[in-house]
C-alpha cells in the first residue's frame, strides 16, 4: 500500500480558511482533508499561513496574514501577547471564548464519555475578565546589571523583560512585585541563575484578597538567608499597609518547581484572609486557594445546588484542600468529612473551620480511595460525596470507592474536561446518571475551562 504524502511542504506559504479550534486554541484549516494546527487563528477567517511542520496526518502552520478577519477577532490588550503564552486567546472576543468553552465541553461528553444527551448549559462568564487573578508568581533575571522580573518566553526560559504589567494579574500583585524588584535591586541582591546555580532570589510571589485587600509577599531564594532583610522588610512595610505578611522560602534545589521544602515568616502573620460568600478563610504562602475569586464563589454557589443538601445529609469532600467547598457544604449539612493528602492543607481546614465556627466539618489526612472504604467498613453512609481532583482526574480506586458508597448525589468539580469526560463514564457504568454539567470560566483569556456536574444514583 503506498503511503500517503502530504498535500503541502515545509516553509510553503498556502492560503487557507479556518473551520474550528483545538483545545489549545489553535485555528484548525484543512488541505485536501489534510489539517494544519495554527496560532493565533479564528474559525471562519482566511489568511495565509507558512507551513511550519509536517507530519503524517497533520501539520502545524504560522500565520503570516489575515486576508478576512472574523468579526469575533479582537486586538489584545497585553503589549507581549504574542511573546508569552500564558493567555492563549485574548485576540478572542469575550462572547466567543464563552461559546468556545461550552463547544469544548460538549465535544469530550459526546467522544469520550459518549453522554451526547446531557446538558451542558451556557459558560457562566465574568462581567469584567480582566485582572482577576490573585496570585502571582514571577522569576527573577539580571538584564544589563539590573534585576528584571517577567513571565517566560512562550517555550523557554527567558524571561520577557520588556514585560511591565500583566492584564490578568490584580493591579496590587503588579504593583508589589515592582516594589520588591526596585528595592532589592537597590540592595545589590542578585537573580538566581539556574544554568549555573548561582545567586540569590528566584522568584517574587505574591497573594492578595479580594474582599480584604490583604496582601501576601513570598521571597523565594536559593540562599538560607535573605540579603538585607530588615532593610527590605522595613520599607515594604512602612510603604504599603496593606501587606500583612512578608514569607521567606528558601528552595535550594535545580528544579523548576518554584518553592521549595522552608517556609518561614520574617514579617507579620503566617496568614492573609479572604472570604468566598459568606466564609472567611485563611490562606498561608502554600494553600490551594482558587486564583480568581469571583468566579470561585459563582462555582461553589453552583455546587451547592447540585448537592441538593438537607439539614440531615452526611457530605464527604474527597481531595478538600484547605476545606473551601467542604465548608460551603457545612452551611446546609448535618455533618461534612473532608480528606485530602497533604497535611499542611488539612491544618489549614481545620483552622478554617475554626475561624468560622463551623462544628459539624471534619478534616483528614490521607488518600481518599484508602480512607473511604474504610469509612464505609465503619457504616458511614454519605448522601452527598463531593469531589474536586488536579487536572488528571480521580484515581480509579477512588471512582470504585464512590460507586460502593452509594451516595444519592455525586457532585463533581473538574479543572479538566477531558478527564471529567473519562471519569463520567466510570460513574455512569457504576450506577450514576450524569444530570447536568455546567462549565464557569474561571480562566478568562485561556483555553482553561472548570466544570461542575451533578450525578444521581440510578433507582
Amino acid at each position: 500500500m503506498a503511503k500517503r504524502k502530504a498535500p503541502v511542504k515545509k516553509n510553503e506559504e498556502i492560503t487557507l480558511t479556518f473551520e474550528d479550534l483545538t483545545h489549545e486554541g489553535n485555528g484548525v484549516g484543512k488541505i485536501d482533508g489534510y489539517p494544519l494546527f495554527v496560532p493565533y487563528a479564528l474559525p471562519g477567517e482566511k489568511a495565509v499561513v507558512k507551513v511550519v511542520k509536517v507530519n503524517k496526518n497533520y501539520g502545524f502552520g504560522k500565520l503570516i496574514e489575515v486576508k478576512e478577519p472574523s468579526s469575533n477577532r479582537v486586538e489584545p490588550p497585553c503589549d507581549v501577547f504574542y511573546k508569552c503564552g500564558g493567555c492563549q486567546i485574548q485576540h478572542m472576543s469575550y462572547e466567543m471564548q464563552l461559546k468556545m468553552k461550552q463547544k469544548q465541553v460538549k465535544n469530550v461528553m459526546h467522544k469520550i464519555a459518549h453522554l451526547s444527551d446531557v446538558p451542558v448549559h451556557p459558560t457562566i462568564g465574568m462581567e469584567d475578565p480582566w485582572r482577576y487573578r490573585n496570585k502571582g508568581a514571577l522569576p527573577v533575571g539580571e538584564k544589563d546589571g539590573e534585576l528584571i522580573t517577567g513571565f517566560y518566553r512562550m517555550r523557554s526560559h527567558d524571561i520577557i523583560s520588556d514585560m511591565e504589567t500583566c492584564v490578568v494579574q490584580d493591579e496590587v500583585n503588579d504593583r508589589m512585585v515592582e516594589a520588591v524588584r526596585r528595592i532589592a535591586n537597590r540592595f545589590g541582591i542578585t537573580s538566581y541563575d539556574e544554568k549555573k546555580d548561582k545567586g540569590t532570589l528566584r522568584h517574587i510571589m505574591v497573594r492578595t484578597g479580594r474582599k480584604t485587600s490583604e496582601v501576601m509577599i513570598i521571597l523565594v531564594t536559593r540562599t538560607e538567608k535573605l540579603p538585607h532583610q530588615k532593610e527590605i522588610v522595613k520599607e515594604l512595610t512602612e510603604t504599603y499597609p496593606n501587606i500583612k505578611s512578608i514569607i521567606h522560602n528558601i528552595n535550594n534545589r535545580r528544579t523548576n518547581v518554584i518553592m521549595g521544602n522552608k517556609t518561614k515568616v520574617i514579617w507579620g502573620e503566617p496568614y492573609i484572609y479572604d472570604t468566598i460568600g459568606d466564609i472567611r478563610f485563611a490562606i498561608s504562602a502554600k494553600s490551594f486557594y482558587q486564583i480568581n475569586p469571583y468566579q470561585t464563589e459563582k462555582l461553589y454557589e453552583k455546587a451547592l445546588e447540585y448537592a441538593e443538601i438537607t439539614k440531615d445529609d452526611i457530605v464527604i469532600d474527597a481531595y478538600c484542600g484547605i476545606g473551601t467547598i467542604s465548608l460551603f457544604m457545612a452551611q446546609q449539612a448535618k455533618k461534612v468529612y473532608g480528606v485530602e493528602v497533604v497535611p499542611e492543607a488539612v491544618e489549614d481546614g481545620k483552622k478554617n473551620a475554626t475561624l468560622n465556627n463551623m462544628t459539624n466539618a471534619e478534616f483528614f489526612v490521607g488518600e481518599a480511595e484508602k480512607i473511604m472504604p474504610w469509612w464505609k467498613k465503619q457504616g458511614l453512609q454519605p448522601d452527598v460525596i463531593v469531589v474536586d481532583p488536579p487536572r488528571k482526574g480521580c484515581d480509579e480506586k477512588l471512582l470504585q470507592a464512590m460507586i460502593d458508597m452509594e451516595p444519592k448525589r455525586i457532585v463533581y468539580v473538574s479543572c479538566n474536561p477531558s478527564t471529567l469526560a473519562r471519569d463520567l463514564r466510570i460513574l455512569e457504568d457504576g450506577g450514576f446518571q450524569t444530570k447536568e454539567i455546567q462549565p464557569v470560566d474561571m480562566f478568562p483569556q485561556t483555553m482553561h475551562i472548570e466544570c461542575v456536574s451533578q450525578l444521581v444514583k440510578k433507582m
